[in-house]
């Protein structure tokens, strides 16, 4: 698990396994979202699991599956609106983090200067340039 911190309410995660909540409760989270589709790639967590054992130990989780190459405006809307409701910090994950990055660097377009946000994303060690033309 790679922890990258965008702000200091929201960081992005490579895929959590049900050992990791407890280390991300540990680093002060409330909340996880799971942006990586149940049935997508090789076998990992389900989200349903996942849920469980982060309600468990006392973390809000969220689930909101988007498909990385083809980030909608509903994905985005969602993804804003679930951050908005939720304690923070809040974790999010998927495969690698580069979604969760994406989408919250497209949630926050027209609210902050696209140079910050790929400079934000960048300095956590992911890219958004390929959707730099959104923001």
């Amino acid at each position: 698990m790679i922890i990258r911190e965008l702000t200091p309410e929201l960081a992005v995660a490579d895929q959590l396994t049900l050992d990791d909540l407890e280390a991300v409760k540990e680093a002060g989270f409330k909340a996880v979202v799971c942006n990586r589709p149940d049935e997508e790639g090789e076998p990992h967590a389900e989200a349903d699991a996942m849920a469980q054992k982060a309600n468990a130990l006392g973390l809000e989780f969220r689930y909101l599956p988007v498909n990385g190459a083809n980030i909608t405006e509903t994905d985005v809307t969602q993804h804003a609106a679930i951050l908005a409701e939720l304690p923070t910090p809040t974790l999010t994950y998927c495969r690698s983090g580069a979604r969760c990055a994406k989408l919250w660097a497209l949630s926050e377009a027209g609210k902050q200067d696209v140079n910050t946000l790929v400079e934000t994303v960048d300095r956590a060690g992911l890219s958004v340039v390929d959707i730099a033309h959104r923001l």
